[in-house]
């Protein structure tokens, strides 16, 4: 099993940025990819960022340029670092792991709302 807690979100005006940590325990060998979706109410949930275990990136198009994924396998953490935000960003942000056999887990989700 692998838990995950997220932190760091919370209330920004538009232009603005915060960093994302998800701090994972447990049995976090055969990961394949950390990421991070988000869902908006009403919407689906959709990937946001991630990372594999070589650290190959894939960013939905709506971030590119603006959002950066980022992992420290010393304190088994994985960031995303989101700068020029936006209100269409506003949603809760959750964060995955994927194990080498087709696995999630998610962490209990922390709420990004970008307004002014």
């Amino acid at each position: 099993q692998v838990q995950l807690v997220e932190s760091g979100g919370g209330l920004v005006q538009p232009g603005g940025s915060l960093r994302l940590s998800c701090a994972a325990s447990g049995s976090i060998f055969s990961i394949y990819a950390r990421g991070w979706y988000r869902q908006a109410p009403g919407k689906q949930r959709e990937l946001v960022a991630l990372i594999t275990s070589i650290g190959t990136t894939h960013y939905a198009d709506s971030v590119k340029g603006r959002f950066t994924i980022s992992r420290d396998n010393a304190k088994n953490t994985v960031y995303l670092q989101m700068n020029s935000l936006k209100p269409e960003d506003t949603a809760t942000y959750y964060c995955n792991y994927r194990s080498t056999s087709g696995t999630d887990y998610w962490g209990q989700g922390t709420q990004v709302t970008v307004s002014s």
